[in-house]
């Protein structure tokens, strides 16, 4: 059931969200660890970090993201934290390996960036 859920959330993250495709893979580590840290704090009904430009920029895309889990997914809505916490971790982890890991794009990685 969570491989089904964490399914929902990334194929909606792969087909909406920019945030995960910047042009390094540092931009990338650090858009996906801001935006699912943000989702993870909303949707466990903790208050996000909004104390610097960075957080707040990662805010915004996460409430957004959040307003439309929650209105796709209405079974995110009963999830506790603990199993938040679990689909954000799996979530990151799916997206490292697609859009960093795994990536061919050269210009992610080259010295000169």
């Amino acid at each position: 059931m969570m491989e089904d859920k964490l399914d929902d959330l990334y194929g909606y993250v792969q087909e909406r969200c920019l945030w995960q495709f910047f042009s390094r893979s540092w931009d990338r580590q650090e858009n996906i660890d801001g935006v699912l840290g943000q989702a993870e704090a909303i949707l466990s009904g903790n208050p996000p970090a909004r104390g610097t430009p960075m957080e707040k920029l990662f805010y915004v895309d996460a409430r957004t993201m959040v307003d439309d889990f929650r209105a796709r997914f209405p079974w995110i809505r009963e999830s506790s934290p603990e199993e938040v916490k679990q689909l954000m971790d799996g979530l990151k982890s799916r997206l490292v390996e697609t859009v960093i890991t795994k990536s061919t794009n050269r210009e992610l990685k080259h010295h000169l960036y």
